[in-house]
């Protein structure tokens, strides 16, 4: 199991993805990974955010996927499903209630203050490019 402890700064990161740091702040940027902060403001990273990073690469240089493709599929998690809101928890929330068009949930301020991205189930369990997969199979087969 990957360890979702931050270790490693930026410049590791970049390295050991063979990416620029430019890189990893755009995907930041983009809602696609969620760093750490320490209080300096200086970026850390853990082996779970690594394995996200080498997924999205993955769907960039293999399956051709845009980044704007990559954050459609994040939005389409049935974040509710997973975090098993009750249905007062739903009627209050923007994600569930809204046409949030190509922004992951993790990315969305709610009312209710979910907590820390870094903490919220939805973006840690779906850092594997594998279980991204295995859900989308499972939604289809549920909707089918």
């Amino acid at each position: 199991m990957l360890s979702d402890t931050p270790v490693y700064p930026i410049s590791v990161a970049a390295r050991l993805l063979n990416i620029s740091v430019h890189t990893v702040r755009m995907y930041e940027r983009e809602g696609l990974i969620v760093p750490f902060k320490k209080k300096t403001g200086h970026r850390l990273y853990s082996e779970l955010d690594i394995e996200r990073l080498n997924c999205i690469r993955r769907a960039i240089n293999q399956s051709k996927i845009s980044i704007a493709g990559i954050k459609t599929i994040y939005t389409m998690i049935p974040c509710w499903q997973i975090n098993k809101c009750s249905e007062q928890a739903r009627k209050n929330c923007i994600v569930y209630n809204s046409n949030v068009q190509n922004q992951p949930c993790w990315t969305i301020k709610n009312k209710d203050e979910r907590g820390e991205c870094r903490k919220c189930k939805v973006y840690n369990n779906f850092a594997d490019c594998q279980i991204i997969k295995a859900a989308i199979i499972n939604i289809t087969k549920g909707n089918s």
